[in-house]
């Protein structure tokens, strides 16, 4: 639940709160509602009140037993019974309806006015007949004495279907080309038309001829001058007062004996009056357009508050006798809005009585309060681009949704900040909160001699005065009353004599507005800035500590300019060498040793040696990567070598050529 106040009127939007997306099954439905405590403590007045994509009208039957609201889309017909607070029953069909109205005390008799020129009559059991016009239509109205059905649209004819006959009737001629809006006057029987060229003209049924036009644009008002107006609502409160809304957004309150109305109200928004309706239990007047329902008082037209919802508002719908109020609107949820100022909750929920003032919660502007809309390009730039076609994504227009656990999850890892922002902006909002219940001790200075009472203001301290617990006061003292009240004791500090008198009132200046700077400085907390009370309490102390720091300061810059060796100076125990022999001498080192010697001989601090531990001595091992060019060619010795080593033949049975030569041979006898 949602609580707002305007104008010290509290209006309760039942119908806010966490919404649970449809394609979610009826197990994890469950599994949220034992799991989320804001999913349990929403106040759901009536089951599934609810429309697949946007409802557009809505009416309240005459028993007050049943609600009945039309949606898309699919075109469909909702009814629900308010002694069960469910849904009754559901019905599709094949185009928008434009209007509806109830024929019968209940919802059994119900007529349809749709986009297609169709009219549509259903009975307690579903579609009963279904016939068309011949021009699309806009408004429809019901007679009850004659039993004539009027319909008016795009024509400038009175279409007139007799229920208890089953037929059309000979139309009413108009002099407009188009018609937008027909009403009944319930007093006497009389049929009001308006039209799009801002005429109103009434019929009376039982003569069957028109009684009485009235001309919009010729009723002398200063905003509607030089502008075309069209007539979009009527509503009669009476038998004699009526009201009318126009395209310009301003809502006008006839007497129908007068051409001029009594009363103006301008909605500010330049778009067109959908609704009025009369609350005559507290005197009140509710126009809407497709932003704001504004509520006002019927004589006055003070604005009582004000609804505006985050959706287009299709129509509007007031409970008979009490506060409560519903609205079609371009959303899937349909509103539903409770004012204790206007009236008591009605009997079939009289429990919000109790609870509206306990059940206080903030609306949330996401669409599923468990999940987060996110497009391609935030997909993209959380690297999470290959998850789309996956069960963790859901496709929705030109985005998709995402579970918030995981869009927190994802947030930390690519800014692990926004966390510490975010807490640093909370607390500094709270010390800001408490640092504005503060009071504030403020002391009324006298206009003349300021400055003089100021500095004596300042100097007051009773932990300092000479006397046991007396303190001076100037200010407070009769004597010296007349210094900072007579302009002629006014100091001038621009004067010669002033300036002789006081050489130094420019250090002192200087001093007073770095207290003042430092005591603004303490108030908002920032320690680094302020002064303290020695620094600001004496002006030649603060001067020779400022020479003291900065003559330890340069000392301590000599000392270590003399301290430092020069590049072309040698240190004691060292020869000069050349630069080539030190390399060599080192590569010569480096070369001669391993690379396990060269680390463990290292002084760098930053290489981490472990021996003896339960793993066994940790070692680290590399391989320089080689190139594809090196890596080819010692394959192909390899092969080279594996090749010579099967065509090599085998020496082993051969013997020199000095063992088989007989010893004659080599000269023996």
């Amino acid at each position: 639940m949602q609580v707002s106040e305007l104008n010290d009127v509290k209006v309760y939007n039942l119908s806010s709160g966490k919404s649970l997306p449809e394609w979610l099954s009826e197990r994890k439905r469950r599994q949220l509602l034992k799991q989320d405590v804001d999913v349990r403590r929403r106040i759901e007045l009536i089951q599934d009140f609810t429309m697949p994509t946007a409802s557009t009208s809505i009416a309240v039957s005459k028993d007050k037993n049943y609600i009945l609201a039309a949606g898309v889309y699919k075109p469909r017909i909702k009814c629900y019974d308010v002694s069960q607070l469910s849904l009754k029953f559901e019905r599709c069909f094949d185009s928008d309806a434009v209007k509806f109205e109830i024929l019968s005390d209940d919802f059994s008799k119900i007529v349809l006015l749709q986009c297609d020129r169709y009219v549509e009559f259903h009975a307690q059991y579903g579609r009963y007949y279904r016939l068309r016009i011949p021009r699309f239509g806009r408004d429809l109205s019901y007679h009850y004495p004659s039993c004539d059905l009027f319909l008016v649209g795009t024509g400038h004819e009175i279409f007139r279907l007799n229920l208890e006959q089953g037929k059309f009737l000979q139309p009413y001629e108009t002099d407009s080309p188009e018609l937008n809006v027909c009403e009944i006057n319930k007093m006497y029987q009389l049929l009001a038309v308006g039209s799009n060229d801002g005429k109103i003209e009434f019929y009376d049924p039982r003569s069957q001829s028109k009684i009485g036009k009235l001309n919009i644009g010729n009723c002398g008002i200063s905003q509607l001058e030089n502008q075309p107006v069209s007539v979009t609502a009527l509503s009669f409160r009476s038998g004699l007062e009526m009201g009318v809304g126009l395209n310009s957004g301003h809502v006008l309150l006839f007497d129908i004996r007068s051409n001029q109305p009594f009363l103006t109200k301008d909605h500010y928004n330049t778009l067109p009056i959908k609704r009025i309706v009369f609350h005559d239990k507290s005197d009140n007047v509710l126009s809407t357009d497709s932003k704001v329902v504004k509520i006002w008082e019927r004589e006055t037209g003070k604005n009582l508050t004000a609804i505006e919802p985050d959706a287009k508002i299709n129509d509007l719908c007031m409970f008979p006798e009490s506060g409560l109020m519903f609205l079609a609107a371009e959303a899937e949820r349909m509103g539903i809005y409770y004012i204790p100022e206007m009236g008591q909750a009605p009997s079939w929920c009289s429990f919000l009585d109790n609870i509206t003032e306990e059940l206080e919660e903030s609306d949330e502007i996401l669409m599923y309060d468990d999940y987060k809309f996110v497009t391609k390009q935030e997909l993209e730039n959380f690297g999470l681009s290959n998850l789309i076609g996956t069960n963790m994504l859901r496709a929705y227009m030109h985005g998709y949704f995402m579970d918030m656990r995981l869009y927190h999850q994802v947030k930390s890892i690519v800014d692990p900040f926004a966390y510490e922002r975010y807490r640093k902006e909370k607390i500094k909002s709270k010390i800001d909160e408490e640092r504005s219940q503060r009071i504030k001790i403020t002391k009324k200075l006298p206009k003349i001699n300021r400055n003089l009472a100021e500095k004596i203001l300042e100097e007051e301290n009773p932990k300092k005065s000479k006397k046991k617990g007396e303190l001076l006061n100037i200010l407070e003292d009769d004597r010296f009353g007349a210094m900072f009240k007579n302009p002629d004791f006014q100091i001038d500090e621009e004067s010669e004599e002033y300036k002789l008198l006081h050489p130094v009132v420019s250090k002192h200046e200087k001093a007073k507005k770095k207290r003042q700077l430092a005591r603004i400085n303490e108030e908002n907390g920032d320690e680094n800035i302020a002064l303290s009370d020695e620094e600001s309490s004496d002006d030649d102390t603060r001067e020779m500590w400022r020479e003291f720091r900065e003559l330890k300061a340069k000392e301590r810059y000599e000392s270590r300019k003399e301290n430092q060796p020069k590049l072309f100076e040698l240190k004691d125990g060292e020869t000069y060498t050349s630069l080539s022999q030190i390399n060599s001498k080192t590569e010569k080192t480096k070369s001669s040793v391993s690379f396990s010697e060269l680390l463990r001989n290292t002084d760098d601090n930053d290489i981490i040696r472990e021996k003896g531990t339960a793993l066994g001595s940790k070692e680290v091992t590399f391989k320089l990567k080689k190139s594809d060019k090196e890596l080819k060619r010692e394959e192909e010795i390899r092969e080279h070598r594996l090749e010579r080593k099967k065509i090599r033949r085998s020496a082993g049975t051969l013997t020199s050529a000095k063992k088989r030569t007989p010893a004659f041979w080599r000269g023996k006898k």
